[in-house]
């Protein structure tokens, strides 16, 4: 089941049913149409929260620093709320999710969701061809893809024409990375890819 693109509009609060039913719920990935510019850069989070859930747009929790960093990095022209997602698209961005199952912290997932995520991925990375591929969440990115040493930064790894970038995990819940560490981490992908 999909969450709707916009439930109750922008002021509507949350009830923990509302939140509870999220569970249950997917997000469409955010991905360039024909009339848009190509795909530079696929961020793909780990899983979506309850709220992304709950209202159809990706990292819609407050607290959540993607969208402010993603705007401070250059990668945006002015900090997009989240359901204005679909404007990634003009600006050759998308946004995907390894596991499509939301929960409300990403430690609910197991492994092994993680690895047949990491297997979607490629797959939809083979399809729609980015430039890059950033995944949000260094411990995911190394699960998915059983590669326990790996850092934030550039990889080695290369699927096909794109290359793969590891990012902090923009999450409020993150407390390891400062936003202004995450800012200049996300300008490093942006610099790479322009």
């Amino acid at each position: 089941m999909t969450a709707p693109r916009e439930r109750g509009g922008p002021r509507a609060r949350l009830t923990e049913a509302d939140l509870k039913a999220a569970r249950a719920l997917t997000i469409s990935d955010v991905l360039p149409g024909p009339d848009d510019p190509p795909l530079r850069v696929l961020f793909c989070g780990i899983n979506p929260g309850l709220v992304s859930a709950a209202t159809g747009h990706h990292f819609a929790r407050p607290g959540n620093r993607f969208w402010p960093v993603l705007h401070r990095s250059g990668f945006t022209p002015r900090q997009l709320k989240p359901a204005e997602q679909g404007e990634l698209a003009t600006l050759g961005l998308g946004v995907t999710n390894l596991v499509a199952r939301a929960s409300a912290r990403a430690d609910e997932l197991t492994a092994a969701e993680i690895v047949a995520g990491g297997e979607r991925l490629r797959a939809l990375v083979g399809r729609v061809r980015p430039g890059w591929l950033a995944i949000v969440g260094i411990t995911a990115y190394r699960t998915a893809f059983g590669l326990p040493g790996a850092v934030v930064g550039a990889q080695e790894q290369v699927w096909g024409d794109t290359r793969i970038w590891a990012l902090p995990n923009p999450s409020g819940l993150n407390a390891h990375w400062s936003r202004e560490a995450m800012v200049a981490e996300y300008a490093r992908l942006r610099a790479a890819c322009s």
